[in-house]
């Protein structure tokens, strides 16, 4: 059943809405173990994971205030605030000139990004150690289904799809 849900989707078509339940059902397992992959050099990173995501939001938009990190955390702006203490005392953000005197910018420092790219380095080749195992046919259809179901995602009109890069 899930062949045709797959099938239908490819021809632009939507699946009757059970066997769309069947097919997210039989996706939690597999996308949880891509997710584990994905995320387990961010669980071992040097820095706490709170700590993490206010690195890639930083990266994300090159420069930005207390207020913007603290809406995109969906946190208090004093955590967020003391989240950016934290990482300017390990070297990881600096503040930056802002347009407005009164606003603190922060941005990345050049350790704090190293960290950022090793992580992505280092998430990169553990995605690729498992793709190796897997055919090229198979490796093909993968990317498809995945550009096709980021597509999908990021038009939905809810607005709880956000591009979060956890990116490091």
């Amino acid at each position: 059943m899930c062949n045709s849900g797959v099938m239908a989707a490819s021809r632009g078509t939507r699946p009757p809405s059970e066997d769309v339940e069947e097919l997210a059902a039989a996706l939690d397992g597999p996308v949880g173990t891509l997710t584990a992959v994905w995320a387990t050099r961010h669980l071992h990173a040097p820095v706490p994971v709170t700590q993490l995501r206010v690195l890639f939001v930083v990266e994300r938009h090159g420069r930005v205030n207390v207020t913007g990190i603290a809406e995109e955390l969906d946190a208090l702006l004093s955590s967020a605030s003391r989240l950016c203490g934290r990482l300017e005392a390990t070297g990881m953000l600096e503040r930056a000139p802002a347009p407005d005197r009164r606003a603190i910018m922060w941005r990345l420092t050049p350790q704090g990004a190293g960290l950022l790219a090793r992580l992505r380095q280092e998430r990169l080749r553990d995605l690729a150690e498992v793709l190796e195992t897997m055919s090229a046919t198979d490796r093909a259809a993968l990317l498809t289904v995945l550009r096709r179901f980021d597509e999908a995602a990021a038009g939905r009109e809810d607005g709880r799809t956000t591009p979060f890069s956890m990116p490091a």
